[in-house]
């Protein structure tokens, strides 16, 4: 109930769901004929938009998340796992596996098997992530199947299939792992939720962030309502959200 929950409520509250139910809410207010009230709600709606598609602001935003760890660059000598978090993946089993498996699952697993090669014999790759409501497949298999592609042994890999979100993901990592140091491997965004989630459970993970999707070098000024930049607005969202509900949680 917890997990649905979570779900439906990270669903509705994004920037794109929040501006369009302004925008019917104003549609209402005018429908009724209180024109100062829709015209208020409606240039609310505007200017929400605006301000959250704008690519400036959006990558700010991104980066304030994206920046709280930094790039591992190389890998420590002493830890003898590696923990890939999951990213979800195509349920078309007629695409390669390349294919198959989404772009911020690549990322991370492609980061995760970098840092694989320097410690190399020593190390074991951690996949895990369940399977969703429609896809018999889950998620860590998928990961497995790339890896395998990839060149990493069979026996090197250790899937995790349970687990739905970052927090069983922890548990799951407790079990396993203990109080041994470890690498840990999510998005750059992502980072910050899944330490809290790791470090509650008592385990000690070297953070590895990957996927830096915010670009502040070149703010796109003239880039008015971009899409991508919503995305990463609603990346932002997600993982405050996320933050909230640990907070009320007490983690």
């Amino acid at each position: 109930m917890d997990f649905l929950l979570k779900k439906m409520v990270s669903m509705f509250l994004m920037p794109l769901p929040l501006g369009v139910a302004c925008i019917v809410l104003g549609l209402f207010f005018l429908y009724r004929h209180k024109i100062n009230k829709a015209k208020f709600i409606l240039t609310l709606s505007i200017v929400w938009l605006f301000i959250f598609s704008y690519p400036p602001i959006a990558n700010a935003l991104l980066y304030s998340i994206e920046s709280n760890y930094p790039t591992l660059h190389h890998a420590p000598k002493n830890v003898k796992y590696i923990y890939v978090l999951g990213g979800g993946h195509d349920t078309d089993k007629n695409l390669p596996i390349t294919s198959q498996v989404n772009e911020t699952a690549v990322v991370r697993l492609n980061e995760g098997i970098r840092l694989y090669y320097e410690l190399h014999e020593n190390v074991h790759i951690i996949v895990s992530g369940y399977s969703g409501l429609y896809d018999p497949t889950t998620h860590a298999e998928m990961q497995e199947k790339l890896a395998l592609a990839l060149g990493i042994k069979k026996d090197h890999i250790i899937v995790r299939s349970a687990p739905r979100d970052t927090q069983e993901e922890a548990k799951a990592a407790k079990k396993l792992i203990g109080e041994q140091p470890f690498i840990l491997v999510t998005s750059a965004s992502h980072m910050t939720r899944a330490m809290h989630f790791f470090t509650y459970e008592g385990l000690n993970p070297i953070p590895a962030p990957t996927n830096h999707l915010a670009s502040i070098q070149y703010p796109e000024y003239t880039n008015l309502f971009s899409s991508d930049a919503l995305k990463k607005s609603r990346i932002v969202f997600h993982e405050y959200l996320g933050l909230i509900w640990q907070k009320i949680k007490g983690i």
